[in-house]
Parts: structure tokens; C-alpha cells; sequence
């Protein structure tokens, strides 16, 4: 028998994405979509309910659905299509305590999938080399994405210790970068000019979409509850990937990374909020044996190779002067508000 498979934030590129890829899969007989806004695109195969999770009315909707499986795709990044921090974390935490209210009032629930990310470990100077699911964070992260997830995967903790029965998967994905998905990465190796924290070069690890698609679609087909790491094979420094992606860099002492943050969000749609400059001061590497295993799958992009593949839709080739010039006076404009 057939899944009906409940997706959140189907809005949103990656929720839309996945959405229309298990409607097509033929271990689910039934994909309903909710969000707050409609989504941009056509969901083929795909019922979408108008609805707000922050609402008790999705208790109404999973019942009415008969939802067996939820898969929850909601949690942004401030700054995207939710607007500022305020509304986006009530959003994320607020909407997912009521979402699991709703999952522990709902008796034929059998399976819950939350897509978190790697942020939920922090960055900071007196991290391992390499974070494994068990290995607590040395400094939890205080603000932004990374806070709002680590604080959904508590929630997420209490249902699952109240609701044994349901098989609950964890997916702590890398930080996804694609020309196609709108990220806080990605927008940040849009700038002309990059800014980086004097004295730090730290090591990144990547997820290409199509990587991020494809393991949540399994998740949510296969039976494998835990806490998963995910991410590609393999890390960059910072400073590799901005010489691959033809940038120019800027280095700023770290007590200067704040007024430029300001700036930057002034002047574009980059937020430089405390859990993105703590990445790109310390950096953050994963172990992903555990996802491999459990799930016999393994990323086809490694980071190397999705860093690749971002750069050819926004890579600008070699470093000349114009190029210096043009980099000059779009830094200056974006100091200075354009005046």
C-alpha cells in the first residue's frame, strides 16, 4: 500500500521540487503540498492546500488527507521568502510546534521527516575536524537558521519520546548551493566582491539540489529513522572557491564583518546573520558514513563538483583590471548606500 505523504514549504524550490518527484514515484499514492503562499510553478500530481502550519487547522488537514507521512520543508534562512528574522523564525519554530501538535493528535501518522541542517553544530575555533551526529556542538550557534533548527530538532525530540510509534528521520544537510535554489551561500558567492574575515580561511563542505532532492525522496520511502549528516564528498576552502568562482575578495577584520553585514543588507538581499559569519570564520566538516550506510547512498556531486557547477551559471571568468575598477566602485556603493 501506498504512502500519502504530507510536504510543507512547498512554496519554496527545494519543497516544490520534492513534492512533484514523489508524486511521480510510484511508493505514494498521494503527495498533498501546504504552504502559506502558493507555489510558483505547476504541482503536477500534486494537491495543494492554502494553509498556514502556524494554524491549528492542519490538524484538520492531516486528517482529512489521511496523511501517513510528513515531510517537513519549511525551515528557512532569514532573508529569503519569509522576510526578515523576526518573521521567519516565528515561522520556523512556532510553525513547527504546532505542525507537531497536530502530527501527535493524528493516529494513523506513522512517519515524520524533518530536513535540518549541519548549523545545528555551531562554528567556532574549538570544533573537531570533523563532526559525527553524536558529537555535541562547542559553542551552540545563538541566532539565525542554524539556532531555529537546532531548536525544531528539540521539538522534534519531545514528539518522538511521546509518540514512539512514529518512525521520525532527522536530515542534517550542508549547506545547499545551486544556481536554481535561493541560499544564504549562494548569495553570498553572488557579491562582486567577496568579504572574508582577516586571518581565516575555513574549510566548506556543499550540497548540490539534486543530491538534497534525491535523499529526502528516499527518506521519506524507506524506512530509516535517525539523525543522518548529509553533505558531498570532499571540502574546499573558502579561498579555493572564490578563485574558482573568478571572484575578488576583500578581507575584513572580524570586528568589521557587523557594519559590513549591515551594509550588505541595506543594499542587497545578502544577511550575513551571526551563523553565516561564524561559518565563514571557522568552517564546518561532517561525517556522512552514517547516511551511506543506512540508506546505500552516496552523493553524486561531490563539493568540488558543485561548486563547479554553480560557478558556470555565475562564475565571471578572469580577474582583469576593468574587472578590479567595476569591483572597486560596487563595494564602495554598497559601504555607502550609494551615495
Amino acid at each position: 500500500m501506498g504512502r500519502v505523504v504530507l510536504v510543507t514549504g512547498v512554496a519554496g524550490q527545494l519543497g516544490s521540487q520534492t513534492a512533484r518527484r514523489l508524486a511521480a514515484d510510484p511508493a505514494v499514492d498521494k503527495v498533498v503540498g501546504v504552504d502559506v503562499l502558493p507555489p510558483r510553478g505547476e504541482l503536477a500530481g500534486v494537491r495543494f492546500v492554502r494553509a498556514d502550519i502556524r494554524n491549528p487547522v492542519i490538524a484538520k488537514v492531516l486528517a482529512v488527507e489521511d496523511v501517513d507521512t510528513v515531510a517537513h520543508l519549511g525551515v528557512y534562512a532569514s532573508g529569503g521568502r519569509l522576510g526578515g528574522a523576526v518573521s521567519t523564525k516565528e515561522a520556523n519554530v512556532i510553525g513547527t510546534m504546532q505542525l507537531l501538535a497536530a502530527c501527535q493528535r493524528a493516529p494513523g501518522l506513522r512517519r515524520v521527516l524533518l530536513k535540518s541542517s549541519t548549523g545545528v553544530y555551531g562554528s567556532s575555533s574549538r570544533d573537531p575536524a570533523v563532526f559525527g551526529e553524536h558529537t555535541p556542538p562547542q559553542r551552540p550557534p545563538t541566532a539565525g537558521y542554524a539556532k531555529d533548527c537546532a531548536e525544531v530538532e528539540g521539538y522534534l525530540s519531545g514528539f518522538a519520546r511521546r509518540r514512539p510509534d512514529i518512525a521520525v528521520t532527522v536530515l542534517r544537510c550542508a549547506d545547499l548551493l545551486s544556481a536554481r535554489l535561493e541560499t544564504p551561500l549562494g548569495r553570498y558567492f553572488r557579491l562582486p566582491v567577496i568579504p572574508r574575515v582577516l586571518g581565516f580561511d575555513p574549510r566548506l563542505q556543499l550540497l548540490h539540489a539534486e543530491d538534497a532532492l534525491d535523499i529526502v525522496q528516499r527518506a521519506v520511502t524507506h524506512h530509516r529513522p535517525g539523525t543522518y549528516n548529509v553533505a558531498g564528498h570532499g571540502v574546499l576552502l573558502l579561498s579555493q572557491a572564490v578563485r574558482r568562482l573568478g571572484k575578488l575578495w576583500v578581507a575584513l577584520p572580524a570586528i568589521g564583518f557587523g557594519p559590513a553585514g549591515q551594509a550588505l543588507r541595506r543594499t542587497s538581499r545578502v544577511d550575513l546573520a551571526p551563523d553565516v559569519v561564524d561559518l565563514l570564520t571557522h568552517g564546518r566538516v561532517v561525517d556522512t558514513t552514517a547516511v551511506q550506510a543506512s540508506f546505500g547512498w552516496a552523493p553524486r556531486w561531490s563539493t568540488a563538483r558543485t561548486l563547479t557547477d554553480f560557478a558556470t551559471e555565475v562564475g565571471q571568468g578572469p580577474v582583469g583590471a576593468d574587472r578590479v575598477r567595476q569591483a572597486e566602485q560596487a563595494l564602495l556603493a554598497s559601504l555607502t548606500g550609494g551615495r
